[in-house]
């Protein structure tokens, strides 16, 4: 079995925090390593002329309907087929639903698989399942929150075996964590048993959460589950600011690093015993972060060109996939963008309303943006867009008993979804495997989690003999099925 070079942090005991203070590594920067981890960025290098491939994955948290999205059933009873109609694409015999029509116009660019299966209704699990690309629940899986025997999600393997580029970690999270609006943190989007040196960088640009049940796009398209329109005030996008300490103006601070140079002799005699490579890195980033300004200007979405704003659209959608391509232009490996606040696609009520003015309006827009945004600066090639839910909704649309709006929706659904993919290598115009007459079940070419994010991993470059060590030295292959055949 291979393995990468990433492996060295788990090879040694990783140094406390007290030890790192000693050795004059975060004391003479002002910083701690627990601020360190969250304060990853690039340096000021050129990006190399390699073209680093890439991977967006766009997480619909809630579920997407595939009725409604990918796998519309024209022809299915009333009480399956839903409110929409379905519309034709560039590509001949392909259907999807009416309120996509910007995607449908690019569809020689794009491809589903419409036959993503795995057993679980509940959104936990089944946020950990898409996230981690691994069926089987882990040992002692907590649906409440997120434990260190978690798998590692996808971002989380990318962070620890992607080769880095101009100093940026290799996988990045936005614009929120995934909380439930019960303040309970969903599971599966942590490093788990990696460890947390190996929790993607989140960058919360949009903490959206409340206790009314606001979801959306906002401004633009923001709305309460059962009431409708609604932006609140407060509800604003900012990208994080990264800044030195007040008071602390460049020139001091990079004369605090120039002492860190009087350490180096102490610390490599320490590194083999101490393992504090890992600790240098971060130093490396943390530095890079304050002082350099290719990070701030991917996460500077506001001041980027008017018209490419419009296009993407004013909203968190939007301004969350424009910053996702700033990303990876930078040279971060992997960006998961969370679309949408609190399970925003949990359709179970007034679901065809939410959709239609709230939900698909601007995902449409911005996803369709960002293919042609990528196609145009040659970076689509190189760059594999992945979007998907926790689970597929139920064929069988209905109120619910107890339900605030009368309105009807769906229900969780495990057994099949549809999921989008664009770029990086994929062929555009391909409908990979098929659902029943009712898009209740896959009846051809059924696909699986882990197939999902072995076609990630192999889109980064990823060869299949690839593990991560835990901190016993214990390998960990990262594919733990084939991608999915057919898709390029």
């Amino acid at each position: 079995m291979s393995h990468h070079p990433a492996r060295t942090p788990f090879s040694h005991p990783r140094l406390d925090r007290r030890t790192a203070l000693q050795i004059g590594g975060a004391g003479l920067l002002g910083l701690g390593v627990h601020h360190v981890d969250a304060l990853r960025a690039a340096a000021d290098e050129d990006v190399t002329s390699r073209p680093a491939k890439s991977v967006i994955y766009i997480f619909l948290s809630g579920g997407l309907a595939q009725h409604e999205s990918f796998d519309p059933k024209p022809d299915a009873p009333d009480s399956v087929r839903g409110e929409f109609a379905a519309i034709s694409t560039k590509t001949p015999g392909v259907q999807i639903a009416e309120h996509l029509p910007l995607l449908a116009t690019c569809s020689d660019k794009w491809a589903v698989v419409r036959s993503l299966t795995h057993p679980f209704n509940e959104h936990s699990i089944g946020h950990h399942v898409m996230l981690t690309g691994r069926t089987e629940q882990p040992r002692g899986f907590n649906s409440s929150k997120p434990t260190p025997r978690d798998y590692p999600c996808i971002a989380s393997v990318v962070a620890g075996v992607a080769e880095r580029r101009n100093n940026l970690p290799p996988a990045a999270a936005l614009p929120e964590k995934l909380v439930h609006v019960s303040g309970r943190t969903i599971p599966g989007q942590f490093a788990g048993e990696m460890g947390a040196d190996f929790d993607p960088w989140f960058i919360e640009a949009s903490r959206f959460r409340s206790s009314e049940y606001i979801h959306g796009a906002f401004p633009e398209y923001g709305f309460h589950r059962w009431e409708g329109s609604t932006n609140p005030p407060d509800y604003v996008f900012e990208a994080p600011r990264l800044q030195l300490q007040q008071g602390m103006v460049e020139s001091r601070f990079l004369g605090r690093v120039g002492l860190l140079k009087e350490f180096d002799r102490q610390r490599r005699q320490l590194e083999t015993a101490a393992g504090v490579t890992s600790f240098d890195r971060f130093r490396q980033e943390t530095i890079s972060l304050l002082t350099g300004k290719r990070v701030h200007r991917a996460l500077d979405v506001h001041n980027a060109d008017a018209k490419l704003q419009d296009r993407y659209g004013r909203n968190s959608f939007g301004w969350s996939l424009l910053m996702a391509r700033q990303l990876v232009e930078a040279g971060v490996r992997m960006v998961q963008v969370n679309l949408g606040n609190d399970e925003s696609w949990d359709t179970h009520e007034a679901a065809f309303g939410n959709l239609k003015n709230y939900l698909l309006p601007p995902t449409d827009k911005a996803v369709s943006a960002l293919i042609g945004d990528l196609d145009e600066r040659g970076l689509l090639d190189d760059t594999l867009i992945v979007m998907a839910g926790e689970f597929g909704r139920t064929p069988r649309i209905f109120t619910f008993k107890g339900a605030k709006s009368k309105l009807p929706g769906r229900d969780h659904w495990g057994a099949v979804q549809s999921v989008f993919f664009a770029g990086g290598g994929v062929k555009g115009g391909a409908v990979i495997g098929a659902s029943d007459r009712i898009g209740g079940y896959p009846v051809a070419e059924p696909q699986r989690p882990e197939n999902m994010a072995a076609t990630i991993y192999n889109a980064l470059g990823l060869p299949a003999t690839l593990a991560w060590y835990d901190r016993f030295d214990r390998p960990t292959r990262i594919y733990h099925d084939e991608p999915i055949p057919g898709l390029t």
